[in-house]
């Protein structure tokens, strides 16, 4: 559509800018969803590649033990730490949330306060 008839339009019909508004705002909540879903998943990621290597690390810990003592030492081990990191990592899992609904009230309230400043001025026109 060309921009300038784009204006015309608008100008006819205010309420039209208030709904072009709208959807920019609906599509900037999209991508704030669709980045949160990302990090998520960056985060799951790096973790279940940290872990393969832990259990790559444990069968070749265990093919070179030489009694029954030492693969049981070893594997107490892998479990231990297995353990703690699963408990750190549901620990970053729920921070991460919670900082991601804390960005997206931020992001909704600034959204809000575009639109109750677009409808004030308008009234004041």
């Amino acid at each position: 559509m060309n921009p300038a008839a784009f204006r015309t339009f608008t100008g006819a019909a205010p309420g039209v800018a208030n709904v072009q508004k709208f959807w920019i705002a609906a599509a900037r909540l999209q991508a704030n969803a669709v980045k949160a879903a990302l990090r998520y998943n960056v985060e799951a990621l790096d973790f279940v590649r940290h872990r393969i290597e832990q259990d790559i690390k444990l069968f070749d810990d265990l093919s070179s033990s030489d009694d029954m003592k030492d693969a049981f030492d070893v594997y107490a081990g892998f479990m231990e730490g297995a353990i703690a990191e699963y408990s750190g990592e549901t620990s970053k899992f729920a921070s991460l949330g919670s900082r991601i609904a804390s960005e997206t009230a931020d992001e909704v309230r600034r959204e809000a306060q575009a639109v109750v400043d677009d409808m004030a001025a308008g009234t004041v026109a």
